[in-house]
């Protein structure tokens, strides 16, 4: 996948289909935020491919039910509500999200919802 854009990043298409043409600059991000997003994936990417995968990120609802005692009910909720963030945050069902693209694909969900918000969506 040779970056992302609107025809491969939910983000970007939501941007692009209101005519907001905001485009990610790895020079507007400043290096704390960058390291810190970076770890972030880190602890995601459970198998150390520098590739999140939806089972991945799926792993952390079922651990709530061993740190909270979570019911199923719970767990399956959390479990679909993570789902839905992380395949709007980039984490394509079938692919993944490749580590090179995660810093892009967290500022254009950051900017995606600022348009949102501006638009009182």
């Amino acid at each position: 996948m040779p970056g992302l854009d609107e025809t491969n990043n939910e983000s970007y298409r939501y941007l692009r289909s209101v005519g907001n043409d905001w485009q990610f600059n790895v020079e507007d991000l400043h290096p704390k935020m960058l390291s810190r997003l970076y770890k972030r994936f880190d602890t995601f990417d459970l198998d150390s491919d520098e590739k999140m995968e939806m089972d991945e990120i799926l792993y952390w609802p079922d651990r709530m039910r061993q740190l909270v005692n979570a019911t199923d009910e719970q767990v399956e909720k959390m479990r679909e509500a993570v789902r839905v963030f992380f395949f709007n945050k980039g984490v394509d069902p079938v692919h993944g999200l490749k580590r090179e693209d995660w810093v892009e694909a967290n500022r254009v969900f950051a900017e995606a919802e600022r348009e949102r918000e501006r638009r009182g969506e």
